[in-house]
């Protein structure tokens, strides 16, 4: 079998950033991009626990699809199963850059949530006793002060 573009990534020298991860186009002709936000550093920085981002998961999906400019772009939001960030998929053609704005007001939700998290009853989500509001909090603030709100290129682009 042929390895999917995703492992060829070198992850030992992958940061922490937001990167294309690929593109695809529907049959009808869509482009959806898939955004790869990595918030911890694969291999040489811990995971994050699936709590912290299955508590992401259910703040980030809410506020995307709740964004007036972006809502009808947003396909979906979900976790890595290296636990080491999230994808997010999205309608067009897109970069980062285009999307850093978004993520920064996303992050920014998440780093100051307050209440009941979202959907997390036991009719909205078929485990939703799994959640660490205090970590992905943290996790969302540390990502947003140390990486989005000083994104370069090397926080962008696949390291070759």
């Amino acid at each position: 079998m042929e390895k999917i573009a995703s492992f060829t990534i070198d992850h030992n020298r992958l940061l922490r950033g937001v990167y294309v991860s690929r593109r695809d186009i529907t049959p009808s002709g869509d482009v959806i991009t898939t955004f790869d936000i990595r918030l911890t550093e694969p291999n040489r920085q811990a995971a994050l626990s699936p709590q912290a981002l299955h508590t992401m998961e259910h703040l980030a999906a809410t506020y995307l699809r709740n964004d007036k400019k972006w809502k009808d772009k947003i396909v979906y939001w979900g976790p890595m199963g290296c636990c080491t960030g999230n994808y997010l998929l999205m309608q067009g053609e897109l970069n980062p850059e285009d999307i850093i704005p978004l993520l920064k007001d996303t992050f920014k939700f998440i780093a100051d949530f307050e209440g009941e998290i979202p959907g997390a009853t036991p009719k909205d989500c078929g485990n939703y006793t799994f959640n660490d509001l205090t970590a992905a909090k943290k996790a969302a603030e540390i990502f947003l002060i140390e990486i989005l709100d000083q994104i370069s290129p090397i926080n962008t682009i696949y390291p070759s």
